[in-house]
């Protein structure tokens, strides 16, 4: 199908559950399998944390952009992370607007949002302009009701159980 012919999607995958970014890589490989241009881009994450599915990607030649000072909200942390989004988020106006991709992943790109590091207006509009056949995939907990309106489809993941609360510990291949 044709970029022309292709009517791109704005998808939200969010909720208090596990496997939003997992969701959201599966899109992500169908995609690049049919020859579509993919990039992951990540906002929060620690960028020096290399998970399995960095390394995946990276061995697929699929392009992977994390920054982040990682999920801690308090101290300079917090002040870091608004300074990496921001930047992280100029880098995605760029690749939106340069027309080179079919769809970009937006991981962890509520709580920019949320923390009001990055404002819904100029997503909106970004959004609303971006190239018609570009998808475009933002994940992450507590998505804003503007982000929800704005999305062709939002999927929210809820969690039920979770081993974790077990005292089972986070483990390579399941949680990173």
């Amino acid at each position: 199908m044709t970029e022309k012919a292709r009517k791109g999607l704005i998808q939200v995958y969010t909720g208090d559950g596990k496997g939003k970014t997992t969701s959201a890589l599966g899109m992500l490989l169908r995609a690049w399998g049919q020859d579509m241009k993919v990039a992951f881009l990540q906002f929060v994450k620690s960028a020096s944390s290399i998970c399995g599915e960095h390394r995946a990607l990276q061995r697929l030649g699929i392009e992977v952009e994390t920054v982040g000072a990682g999920f801690t909200w308090v101290g300079a942390n917090l002040e870091k992370n608004r300074d990496y989004s921001i930047e992280l988020w100029n880098s995605v106006k760029e690749k939106i607007n340069s027309g080179k991709y079919d769809m970009l992943i937006l991981d962890e790109f509520t709580y920019p949002l949320k923390f009001g590091w990055i404002r819904i207006n100029e997503v909106r509009e970004t959004l609303q302009n971006r190239p018609s056949g570009l998808h475009i995939i933002i994940t992450g907990r507590e998505a804003p009701q503007e982000l929800i309106d704005l999305a062709d489809m939002v999927i929210e993941i809820r969690q039920v159980k979770h081993h974790l609360n077990k005292g089972i510990q986070a483990q390579p291949g399941i949680e990173y």
